[in-house]
């Protein structure tokens, strides 16, 4: 039976005796990314876009996190050595277009770091595409000064994907500082993860993807969770999360509704999910999965509870 907790937001970030149950589906590397992973810190897994770990270090710790191992490490931020290899790679694959600026969380470090680190990304791909990938908004609001959008605003094209579960979140500064970005001219992609107990309720989801549309800022993508360990609790079945999202999308507009998305467990890549793209049901050792079916063409099992 699902838990609907009074204080969502602690217990994103609150240990819990849960994490300690057994989890036959668990994965160390839920995305598959150490097969992609071409620099220590560069992920390329798509062809026009890849992902920089810029930094072990965040302003939570979620508990659901599918990079908590990697958070958990407290990396610091990127340096000059391992940028220089990041750089060259970026030279030599003039392909990718566009740079997801992630972590942890990039905006633990000054502005002045980051504006040193969007300048050589720069130099190396002119015109690349910067996306900054922040659970800021959430965790510390604050840290969205106006210096900080004036830093966004000049490195243009740069967008922000902000990590945003729950309407509450997007209370006070946390909308205000978003809608802040906006007004700049800086475009803001709202990601959310289905989480049980917190927001599995298409009431809840409208009301924080109305919240976003009337802040100006895009409802992104709606994923069901990785497979983190010690995250199992947090998990709603896959067709549940169908259902979910059907009820959704009979609630809010177009404009309002994110892609509902799964990273294919192991590395299969992200795909959207709906009533076709389970291919269908198996029983093996560790229990009932969906065979969803990857870009390509692969059946990859997912929990089905």
């Amino acid at each position: 039976m699902t838990r609907m907790f009074d204080s969502p937001d602690a217990h994103k970030f609150t240990p819990d005796s849960l994490e300690a149950g057994s989890d036959p589906f668990a994965l160390a590397d839920p995305l598959g990314e150490s097969r992609y992973r071409v620099t220590p810190r560069l992920i390329h897994q798509y062809s026009n876009r890849a992902l920089l770990k810029t930094t072990g270090r965040c302003f939570g710790y979620c508990r659901f996190c599918f990079r908590r191992a990697w958070i958990a490490t407290n990396q610091d931020f990127i340096d000059e050595a391992e940028l220089a290899s990041v750089l060259a790679y970026l030279r030599e694959h003039p392909g990718i277009r566009e740079i997801l600026i992630s972590g942890g969380d990039p905006l633990t470090e000054t502005n002045d770091r980051l504006d040193i680190l969007f300048a050589a990304l720069r130099e190396a791909r002119p015109g690349i595409v910067l996306r900054v990938c922040t659970r800021a908004p959430a965790a510390n609001p604050a840290r969205l000064t106006d210096d900080s959008i004036a830093l966004f605003r000049r490195w243009r094209p740069l967008r922000v994907a902000a990590h945003i579960n729950h309407p509450k979140e997007l209370g006070g500064l946390a909308g205000e500082r978003l809608a802040a970005c906006v007004d700049a001219g800086i475009p803001v992609h709202i990601q959310t993860v289905l989480l049980r107990g917190i927001n599995d309720d298409a009431a809840i989801l409208a009301e924080l993807f109305q919240k976003c549309l009337n802040l100006g800022l895009t409802p992104y993508y709606l994923f069901q969770l990785d497979l983190a360990p010690g995250a199992a609790h947090f998990r709603v079945p896959l067709k549940q999360g169908l259902a979910i999202y059907a009820e959704l999308k009979s609630l809010v507009s177009g404009l309002a509704l994110p892609k509902y998305a799964v990273d294919l467990p192991g590395g299969g890549g992200k795909i959207t999910l709906h009533e076709g793209a389970i291919a269908g049901e198996e029983y093996r050792p560790e229990g009932r999965v969906c065979l969803l079916k990857g870009p390509d063409g692969k059946l990859w099992p997912y929990p089905a509870d």
